[in-house]
């Protein structure tokens, strides 16, 4: 037929607009050019002999085109293409019952559904097939195929008719594919129908999508682990396996023998069987839970994380005076809540990990008490968990057996927990009978096994004695070392014989390198140098402070320097050849504790009831802090404790509302020697007893002042 085409305006594929006569067309070389070029693109020739209605054919530029450069042209725009649906919502808000506001939606359903098909297949053997046919009219023997769901009402009676009356239908089931002429010719004969191998009737003439090659599988997964093993067969080791065997078979009888007298008694081990077994899946459950929560835990503070590994305050740069404390984890426990944070100690085995003893320092509201054990992992809810009748006062985690740890109560008892144990009671504690302490015991600390190689911890308290407690087998053996008295201070008993008076120890520390040597604090404002061979005399006695001593620590690096704090707002390092203080900081405040640094001999930190953490580098500043920061947000909470981490650049402090803060050091709180060129920076422990040694020589001098 010949193609008709209407005389008005036609729009191709440029953009363009062809008329039938022709037009002054601007750039007619740029016309004729792109009419050539799509000519050649569609494989024609336009010769002389063209049509006439094609010879007229003009391209006209639209006013709105764009006239672009060749540059701009081949400027590819890339897309990024993402699995977010463009036309899921945004912005969903729903309303919440539990805070009773509306709150939106982060996750949105970013599904997006192409195609949905819905059918279903018969078996043809099914009751639901057979009544299909007989409602369709069609007989069992003569059904060549069952109807699915999904046929025509059209094309049901065409199959029914095919199948009854053949002679009719030949010219139809001619008609069709050669399965429909194969199937007829098999009725006409007269065969029975064979069942197909595929009884669910699937078109081998639908379109198959392509199958991959197969790949070797072994070669995507790692070798299992292999182990070689060798060993020699001689005639005694065959001899010997036989007698092995044969006494499992006398056993075996001999249990079998017994079972009808013994039926009560495998019972009761059965019982026991199944609880064992019930806790050792317990045990898996829980430590695959604890993994997980570590992960989530992560995850969800993963900001954190990346600032306590990464990040350095680039302002330190700026101020070689100064430093920060950046804040991280903040450590809580909702039923130890109204508990102020009486102990910290970090474990030396598990550097992430640390004890925290809750109590109270208020002596009017005195009642239960708490261990906590909490790791950097997980800041959400501690590791292990131990409620006590009596508030900790104070703690030790051994430095070699990290599972003992020594706890000192309000109403005088010590203890010993081993986290191994699953009882929430600690394997050793004193009572009245075992010569427990009268008072608060105020602190603790772990010292070398003695000659037998039995654990033994000291202790001191307010009853004025200092006690040695030795685990043998499952008791506490208790030794006093020495008895605190107040010297000068002596009464008249009532038959004229004079009587000390006790002091009261309110804390102590052992030297670092001289076994035997310790010092001890009084609430008289007074530090006794002591020593464990003499229970009776005070190697010196230092006049501290005017109120009771908090904090007494020996220096990590240098053996004669040691430092003390009090509630006098003072803190002081001494020299214990010298009675009179090396140096006195006062901090405007009660001190609560006071801590030396694991990595410098000269840099110490302090907390104050203000809520503030005080951090002092004598190599750099003799007179300020380098730092004071407010770590707590609530007005009138007073910090109680601080400790260093011996191997992270971090610090945790504890208050009195039973929270604990752990807070990253800046680069100039922990500056190391720099670096000279061609120099090797000299390391070591005699580096540090240099710079203080350097200190303290400044101040021996003559008309030097602290």
């Amino acid at each position: 037929m010949p193609v008709l085409q209407k005389a008005g305006t036609v729009k191709s594929k440029q953009g363009s607009i062809s008329q039938s006569q022709p037009a002054k067309v601007p750039n007619a070389k740029l016309a004729k050019a792109t009419s050539k070029k799509k000519d050649e693109d569609d494989g024609t020739e336009m010769g002389d002999g063209t049509e006439e209605w094609m010879q007229g054919k003009t391209l006209i530029k639209p006013p709105d085109q764009l006239d672009l450069t060749e540059a701009e042209l081949k400027e590819e725009f890339t897309r990024i293409l993402t699995a977010n649906n463009p036309h899921a919502p945004q912005n969903i808000v729903r309303y919440s019952f539990k805070e009773r506001a509306y709150k939106p939606i982060s996750s949105v359903d970013q599904l997006a559904v192409h195609f949905v098909l819905e059918g279903n297949l018969l078996h043809q053997d099914s009751d639901e097939a057979r009544r299909q046919r007989a409602k369709q009219g069609m007989t069992e023997e003569k059904a060549p195929v069952v109807s699915t769901p999904t046929e025509t009402d059209e094309e049901k009676p065409e199959t029914s008719a095919a199948v009854e009356d053949p002679v009719e239908g030949e010219a139809e089931t001619e008609e069709g594919g050669p399965e429909e002429r194969a199937e007829s010719a098999e009725i006409k004969g007269g065969k029975h129908e064979q069942k197909l191998t595929n009884q669910f009737n699937f078109s081998e003439r639908a379109s198959q999508t392509l199958n991959n090659p197969l790949r070797q599988r072994e070669c995507q997964t790692e070798p299992p682990p292999r182990a070689n093993f060798s060993a020699t067969a001689n005639q005694w080791e065959i001899y010997d396996a036989y007698v092995e065997d044969l006494q499992k078979q006398e056993k075996n009888k001999e249990k079998q023998r017994a079972l009808p007298f013994k039926k009560e008694e495998d019972r009761g081990k059965k019982k026991t069987m199944q609880t064992e077994t019930q806790s050792d899946d317990i045990t898996k459950v829980a430590m695959v839970a604890k993994i997980i929560e570590r992960m989530v835990n992560q995850n969800t503070f993963d900001d954190i994380a990346q600032d306590f590994k990464y990040f350095e305050d680039a302002s330190d740069e700026f101020r070689e005076q100064e430093g920060t404390l950046l804040p991280l984890w903040k450590f809580q426990y909702d039923k130890a809540k109204r508990l102020a944070v009486t102990a910290l100690c970090w474990n030396q085995q598990y550097k992430d990990m640390f004890a925290v003893g809750l109590g109270s320092y208020d002596f009017t509201k005195q009642g239960r008490g708490m261990l906590l054990f909490y790791t950097l992992k997980n800041s959400t809810f501690p590791e292990f968990i131990f409620p006590t009748t009596s508030g900790v006062m104070c703690l030790d985690i051994h430095p070699s057996l990290s599972f003992l740890v020594a706890v000192g109560f309000y109403d005088g008892c010590v203890a010993v927990y081993n986290l191994k144990e699953e009882s929430p009671q600690p394997v050793y504690k004193s009572t009245a009978k075992s010569g427990k302490h009268t008072d608060p015991v105020w602190q603790v600390k772990w010292q070398k096994d003695d000659m037998d190689n039995n654990h033994n911890f000291f202790s001191v308290s307010s009853d004025g004695r200092v006690v040695s407690w030795t685990l043998v087998k499952n008791e506490l053996v208790f030794t006093d070392v020495i008895k605190l008295s107040i010297h000068g201070a002596v009464t008249e008993g009532p038959e004229g014989l004079q009587l000390p008076t006790m002091a009261c120890g309110t804390s102590f520390d052992f030297h670092k390198q001289t076994d035997y040597l310790f010092l001890v604090g009084t609430e008289e404002g007074k530090i006794h140098k002591c020593s464990k061979a003499y229970s009776s005399l005070f190697l010196e006695t230092y006049h501290a402070h005017n109120m009771a001593v908090d904090t007494v620590r020996w220096n990590h690096f240098h053996p004669k320097v040691f430092i003390s704090c009090s509630s006098d707002w003072t803190v002081k390092i001494w020299d214990h050849t010298i009675k009179t203080p090396m140096f006195t900081f006062d901090l405007n405040s009660a001190v609560g504790d006071v801590a030396w640094s694991p990595y410098s001999s000269t840099v110490f930190a302090a907390v104050t009831a203000d809520g503030k953490v005080h951090v002092f580098d004598l190599n750099i500043n003799k007179y300020e802090a380098l730092c004071q920061q407010p770590v707590v947000a609530k007005k009138k909470t007073k910090l109680t404790h601080i400790e260093f981490n011996p191997v992270y650049p971090i610090i945790i402090v504890g208050d009195d509302r039973g929270y604990v803060t752990s807070l990253k050091l800046s680069p100039n709180l922990r500056k190391k020697p720099k670096e000279k060129k061609g120099q090797e920076v000299p390391k070591g422990p005699e580096v540090e007893i240099a710079k203080m040694e350097k200190l303290l020589s400044l101040l021996r001098e003559p008309g030097s002042s602290s």
